[in-house]
């Protein structure tokens, strides 16, 4: 079947395109790779976007002028309706570092672009707002870290800068600034907002005040040690990173895991979306000062972790995951502790949430708060429980089946109108029973058998995409291979570079004591948008 629809989409793309494309036959079934010059650029893309019903999962620079002299941008979309990837390569010169802005039509592509100018100093022409994005304009003037003449050990000078802010004008409105540096312990962001007495009129957020290279350091790794830095890309989404990263090493390697790996796989993501699902239900109570639902919501999240220490040695599950496999087996004693708590979790999360939805004072803070349309979603490429809360029925596990998703039953929670506080909640609070049932289905599944597939040498310069859907939402990665078992480019686009551009969107209409809880309803990350 993926064969038969594999040639129907080259087939149509050549007809609609004849002369001004090449299809390059991937190595894998649903990677279609189709090459073509800027001026040609919009064209294609809309085609795709419009004909396949395929969103804009992702954009990747490359630099691969010691290959063919130029860099390369290659549009990743995914098609909604079949486990199939349309990407989109075009050739840009260092003579002339410019590109075709896809956003005033495909407006998921804004972030993507302005990272690309300041990470590799290619203009995209026709951006309605081109301004930095990630280096804050206090890098020297040509500098573009992720060039691959630019040196790693290379000290850069701070330069003051100052960011531009869109100032709202009128009677009565007035600014309020809010970090980057917080109360809490959280990394920093920038939040000035334009209200009139306390209704928020508009949201001007600035993001990106840590950034680590972290795509960098990929390229400077052996494959086998880089998996360790993969792990540590998100303190509370250790395992998905981790998964990608394996995932994207072993199809660039072609190699199959055993069965009772891509179960235990399963079942290690499923118990990291459910302490994460659980722990941000008492998050957003905190948000609305309903201390019953933090306490019990910590508590249940508590209980959580420390099952994860029992299964791998710490509490964020990381270690498991091996390329090729998992490191560790699941017994039949540990088999039936983790279902004996998850079956206490189950109850025990039923009583919070049920307290919770009886509350009256706390579902007047929960309901019409942050509504975020379907529209402006699925404009912005929205994705996860942000986007399943607006009405998108969008989900990798079935989208883009890895692991054993493939064998196991499970529902979409999807709430087609609200797009509030409150139907995030109900996402989450729906998405952990669906969880345990999947880890259930898991056991019932899964045989004895090895649990690693080794490897030992990769090819050079193979492309490959990789996709998780961590707790926040898709996470995308891309990967080419260099030689010397080294990595050329790791991409890496997490769940909240997407989801972060939402915000603005989110809060107008509400009033300020309301972006707190708002923010934490989208539970974004800074440290893998920010990488």
């Amino acid at each position: 079947m993926m064969s038969t629809n594999r040639q129907l989409h080259i087939d149509k793309l050549s007809g609609q395109f004849k002369g001004n494309i090449t299809i390059s036959r991937s190595f894998l079934e649903n990677e279609i790779y189709v090459s073509t010059k800027k001026e040609n650029l919009l064209n294609v893309c809309l085609y795709i976007k419009d004909i396949f019903n395929a969103v804009l999962s992702s954009m990747i620079c490359n630099d691969e002028r010691t290959l063919d002299k130029h860099f390369k941008i290659y549009y990743v979309f995914s098609l909604q309706r079949e486990d199939t990837f349309l990407i989109v390569t075009i050739p840009v010169s260092e003579q002339q570092p410019e590109f075709p802005s896809i956003t005033p039509q495909i407006p998921a592509a804004h972030w993507y672009e302005r990272e690309i100018k300041d990470m590799f100093g290619l203009i995209p022409v026709g951006h309605p707002r081109p301004e930095t994005l990630v280096l804050h304009g206090n890098f020297p003037e040509n500098t573009y870290p992720l060039r691959k003449d630019f040196d790693i050990q290379t000290r850069i000078p701070h330069l003051e800068s100052k960011l531009p802010f869109f100032r709202v004008e009128g009677e009565g409105v007035f600014e309020i600034p809010v970090g980057p540096i917080h109360a809490g312990v959280i990394e920093p962001g920038h939040f000035r907002f334009s209200a009139v007495g306390d209704s928020i009129f508009y949201l001007d957020a600035k993001l990106f005040f840590t950034h680590k290279g972290t795509e960098k350091i990929f390229e400077t790794m052996p494959y086998t040690k880089a998996l360790f830095l993969a792990e540590r890309i998100c303190g509370v989404c250790a395992a998905s990173h981790a998964t990608g990263y394996c995932q994207a090493i072993e199809k660039v390697a072609e190699i199959e895991i055993p069965p009772r790996a891509r179960f235990i796989r399963t079942i290690i993501m499923e118990l990291e979306r459910i302490y994460n699902h659980i722990g941000d239900v008492g998050n957003i109570c905190a948000g609305t000062a309903f201390l019953l639902g933090i306490a019990h919501g910590f508590r249940i999240r508590e209980y959580l972790q420390q099952l994860n220490e029992t299964i791998t040695g710490n509490r964020y599950l990381r270690g498991m995951l091996a390329i090729g496999g998992v490191r560790f087996d699941i017994n039949d004693d540990l088999e039936k502790h983790i279902l004996s708590l998850l079956n206490h979790v189950k109850k025990d999360f039923k009583d919070l949430t049920k307290m919770m939805f009886k509350s009256s004072s706390l579902l007047d803070r929960l309901e019409t708060t942050g509504r975020l349309s379907e529209e402006i979603a699925r404009g912005l490429g929205v994705v996860g429980v942000a986007a399943r809360a607006s009405g998108i029925v969008q989900d990798t596990r079935v989208n883009h089946p890895y692991a054993a998703y493939e064998e196991v039953d499970f529902d979409i929670p999807v709430f087609h109108y609200e797009g509030d506080v409150l139907a995030r909640i109900r996402v989450r609070v729906d998405e952990v029973y669906q969880s345990i049932y999947i880890i259930e289905q898991c056991f019932e599944k899964m045989r004895p058998g090895p649990l690693k597939t080794p490897i030992k040498e990769l090819p050079p310069y193979k492309q490959a995409l990789s996709y998780v859907e961590s707790p926040r939402g898709e996470n995308i990665y891309w990967i080419m291979t260099a030689p010397g078992n080294k990595l050329f480019r790791y991409k890496v686009r997490s769940p909240s570079f997407c989801n972060w551009p939402a915000i603005p969107f989110a809060v107008p209409g509400n009033i300020v004591p309301d972006f707190p809880l708002i923010n934490k309803s989208f539970e974004l990350c800074y440290s893998c948008t920010d990488l």
